[in-house]
């Protein structure tokens, strides 16, 4: 076995990377042939002509069409996110419980709106909030659309949680019961702080998600920016051009939040690299703090 060999596979040879150096190679120029043929196409049919794409220096195209509706998209999304996140701590740690009726019910609920298309919840949302008038008729839309992401999102993040704390040693908790925590106590102190750590980058991940399923609010009539832009579209007469920008403006965002996952996923790996685990004496330390009375 070679010396550069990893614990899954040996490293390749000479003729493994010969061969995945051509095929690499391969892949490269049927990636930019099709590029290229994608882009003649759009030349030949006037795609690119300069009055396509005109519009787009013009200060009254981003800020009558395109940032507004880019507003209406992260509004929509950071709302329903952390409504989401507080809809899914509750099921999570419901699903959790030594109660079995709370188990049911949490379990019930996440498992019915985490199957049910985000498009019919917010359709659903929509006629319920018009039929009662539960919001007026200029945030019916807003809230359909958040009301569809929170109740998706969040039994997705119920999810989450749960498996992120069953995930830790079963110590953690044996600990915390010997030292006389209530379970509410070690949930608090113990479990939710490195499961939550642990669950970042997913947490993060689903942001984008939501981000990415606000633009389904185009069907209720929401102005994000799927539907502003084609307002803006369906005026300057470019659809094409249009759907690239935005296509752009949307990879930018998602890809700042997955950096931003990698990037906080790595700092949460190299701190447990830097303090390890926690300790009996921290534990206790913990444990004294939170019941007083253990000290008498």
């Amino acid at each position: 076995m070679s010396a550069q060999a990893t614990v899954l596979y040996d490293a390749p040879g000479p003729k493994a990377r010969v061969r995945n150096n051509i095929i690499a190679v391969v892949f490269i120029a049927v990636v930019v042939a099709i590029a290229a043929y994608v882009i003649i196409v759009l030349a030949d049919n006037g795609q690119l002509d300069s009055e396509k794409w005109s519009p787009f220096v013009k200060g009254t195209t981003w800020t009558t069409y395109i940032l507004p509706g880019l507003w209406g998209t992260l509004k929509a999304a950071i709302v329903s996110i952390i409504l989401a996140m507080i809809l899914g701590s509750v099921l999570g740690i419901g699903r959790l419980s030594d109660h079995r009726w709370v188990r049911m019910l949490s379990g019930t609920f996440t498992e019915v709106f985490r199957a049910i298309p985000v498009l019919i919840l917010m359709i659903f949302a929509y006629y319920l909030f018009a039929d009662y008038a539960i919001f007026p008729s200029s945030q019916l839309a807003f809230a359909a659309v958040v009301t569809g992401l929170t109740l998706y999102n969040g039994s997705v993040i119920a999810e989450i949680l749960r498996s992120g704390i069953q995930s830790l040693p079963r110590g953690q908790s044996e600990a915390a019961v010997s030292l006389g925590l209530r379970k509410s106590q070690t949930m608090r102190i113990i479990l939710l702080p490195q499961a939550i750590t642990a669950m970042l980058p997913a947490l993060i991940s689903q942001m984008v998600i939501a981000l990415k399923d606000s633009a389904l609010g185009y069907i209720i009539g929401y102005i994000e920016v799927v539907r502003s832009s084609l307002q803006s579209a369906s005026y300057y007469g470019n659809y094409l051009p249009v759907l690239i920008v935005v296509a752009i403006v949307m990879i930018v965002i998602n890809f700042g939040l997955s950096s931003l996952a990698t990037y906080i996923e790595g700092r949460v790996r190299s701190g447990r690299r830097g303090r390890g685990q926690a300790t009996t004496e921290e534990l206790e330390l913990g444990a004294t703090e939170a019941l007083p009375g253990l000290n008498k």
